[in-house]
């Protein structure tokens, strides 16, 4: 037997249970549920991947419109006047079956008088005028199309009317709940925008149990096994072709669910959850799809603050979604991206969601913080107080957390482990950062600064990109004062800077004088150690012969200055260089070491116009 005659056998034995009257009801309802169930599936069949829907009546339309009245073609007058909102139906009583097949109007027609004329009033009637019209025009035998967009209206106004079998056989409450078990919660997007449209009637939907009834089919659905989806869904990832890839994909559902309202969503996701547990990933994936389907891009640049109050209620409204997207977020490290996660933090701070939001978002951003790249972390800002365009402040927030919890798990991390590498990948990224966010014209040094030394001093092997960074800041800011040029370069551990990047330092005349000495002063004795420490080339006689008074002494002196070098700025005066540079010219022990004095004259001599 083809399928939808078994269909329609298995609805009509249901029907068996709760119609007393078979006699009667045999030869008519049967056959136009047999009817309907075959020209609508047979029409599925032609348009396989299109939603389901039924033809209900024979006759053409009749109703029309004149402004705020609605009434039928016929020959007959009106005599039944029912007035819904701002509309009045002109209707007919008893002629056509309105009022027999309507509980609710058989009853009011009832009590009231018995002029020619009967008005009625149905302002309470779910989904207005046009679910009332739906329920007329089937009383009159004209032809309506129910589909997953107007059934929930539909049957919560034929409900409200009280069209049901008691009050007459075949009625309409009957037709649609057939054509709900068959059609709707036997298709995907069927269930899904179904679900949808009872957001506008949420009480009686619930009562119903229309929403209960439609989770519980796309939750099925959803824990089908992929090999078993047979049924059409969307899936637009950029690069994906469904010709291309054999398998349905494991979050084939994450874009369809994702039409659906917040609170839809969340019981949706929530259902899944307690049913089975799913992959964290998949769970995060969902939440990813609906943050982008919903939710406005502050990644790409700074948006306009409005103060209309058409702004103000689209912002609570994603205000309420972003923060019902960050309590879903499955506890599992990983379960969505440090990208994702600093979005949401960037939309955050757009929307101005709680403190509690902010404060989640900055703590999981935290954990993940590692696997950021320089493109996940260069925002806008969203501030209009700021007048810089990077959102730094973001950046800080979620490196303070990081680094709270890193300092929790290493408190002394070994060479080579894996909290080390962490810090210096770490580390890498924020000096990577600070490089772009100098060229700001109106960043505030203040902030700059206050990331760079936020970092531990382990987290740079060396100060090379930190000294780039510098001299980026200085040349974009050329009227930044000698105090913050001072600050600025504080930072900078000369030790830990190159032999390319000390020459091109000793020449840059952005730096403050006194960080130039220091780097000249740390190039001296780094040339003055090769020096030392060249003894490899001499005879081993002059290897065994023990050190002169003199030479003892210079070594001392040596160890001296390289503590002092521990230091930011050497406490060395430029008079005391000059000599040191001078002793070693005399003694010509390399021809560096003749470059290092002409570079220490040039700073001596820039001291001695300065104290003049």
């Amino acid at each position: 037997m083809p399928h939808h005659l078994m269909l329609a056998a298995a609805i009509y034995s249901q029907l068996n249970n709760h119609i007393k009257d078979l006699e009667i009801f045999q030869g008519t309802v049967f056959q136009s549920i047999f009817a309907v169930l075959q020209r609508g599936i047979l029409i599925t069949r032609k348009t396989k991947r299109k939603m389901k829907f039924m033809k209900i009546g024979t006759k053409p339309d009749t109703f029309y419109t004149e402004e705020a009245t609605r009434t039928v073609i016929s020959d007959i007058p009106s005599d039944l006047t029912i007035r819904i909102n701002n509309v009045c139906f002109l209707l007919h009583k008893l002629q056509v079956p309105l009022v027999p097949k309507c509980g609710l109007l058989q009853r009011l027609y009832s009590d009231s008088d018995d002029s020619n004329v009967v008005t009625l009033d149905l302002h309470d009637v779910p989904g207005g005028e046009d679910a009332f019209e739906l329920c007329a025009k089937f009383c009159y035998g004209i032809t309506i199309n129910l589909s997953a967009h107007n059934f929930v209206p539909a049957f919560c106004a034929a409900k409200f009317l009280r069209m049901i079998e008691s009050i007459e056989k075949g009625n309409f409450v009957l037709k649609l709940e057939a054509f709900f078990n068959s059609c709707i919660l036997e298709g995907w997007k069927d269930s899904i925008v179904t679900l949808q449209t009872t957001i506008k009637l949420p009480e009686w939907s619930e009562n119903l149990g229309i929403i209960r009834r439609c989770i519980d089919s796309i939750v099925e659905k959803i824990l089908t096994p992929t090999a078993k989806v047979s049924w059409s869904y969307t899936y637009t990832r950029p690069g994906y072709n469904k010709k291309q890839h054999q398998s349905v994909p494991k979050d084939w559902w994450t874009e369809d669910i994702s039409d659906l309202d917040i609170d839809l969503f969340r019981c949706i996701i929530t259902a899944v959850r307690s049913t089975y547990i799913p992959p964290p990933q998949l769970i995060g994936e969902a939440l990813h799809v609906y943050a982008c389907r919903w939710l406005i891009d502050t990644t790409k640049t700074r948006l306009p603050h409005s103060s209309g109050s058409q702004t103000e209620e689209s912002k609570e409204k994603s205000r309420r979604i972003l923060e019902s997207i960050v309590s879903m977020i499955p506890a599992y490290r990983g379960s969505v991206s440090i990208g994702f996660l600093l979005k949401l933090l960037s939309i955050a701070n757009y929307l101005g969601v709680s403190p509690v939001t902010k404060t989640e978002l900055i703590r999981k951003a935290g954990l993940q913080f590692e696997e950021a790249t320089l493109n996940d972390i260069l925002f806008p800002s969203q501030l209009s107080t700021d007048q810089h365009y990077y959102d730094i402040d973001l950046v800080s927030a979620v490196l303070g957390s990081y680094l709270v919890l890193w300092r929790r798990q290493s408190p002394a991390p070994a060479e080579n482990s894996h909290y080390l590498r962490s810090i210096r990948k770490t580390g890498n990224l924020i000096d990577s950062y600070l490089q772009v966010v100098a060229r700001d014209v109106n960043m505030p040094i203040s902030k700059l600064v206050s990331v760079a030394e936020a970092l531990p001093e382990f987290a740079r092997e060396g100060h090379d990109v930190l000294y780039k960074t510098i001299n980026i800041y200085l040349k974009e800011h050329p009227d930044v004062s000698k105090a913050d040029k001072k600050r600025l370069c504080r930072m900078l551990d000369c030790q830990k800077l190159s032999p390319e990047v000390r020459s091109h330092a000793v020449k840059n005349e952005r730096l403050p004088l006194r960080t130039v000495v220091q780097v000249l002063f740390f190039d001296q004795e780094s040339g003055s150690r090769a020096m030392t420490h060249k003894p490899k080339f001499t005879t081993r006689a002059r290897q065994e012969q023990p050190e002169t008074g003199a030479e003892a002494k210079q070594e001392s002196d040596n160890k001296l200055q390289h503590e002092g070098m521990k230091s930011r700025v050497p406490e060395t005066s430029e008079r005391d260089f000059q000599k040191r540079s001078e002793a070693k010219t005399a003694r010509g022990e390399s021809e560096k070491g003749k470059e290092m004095r002409g570079g220490a004259n040039s700073s001596s001599k820039v001291f001695q116009r300065s104290s003049r």
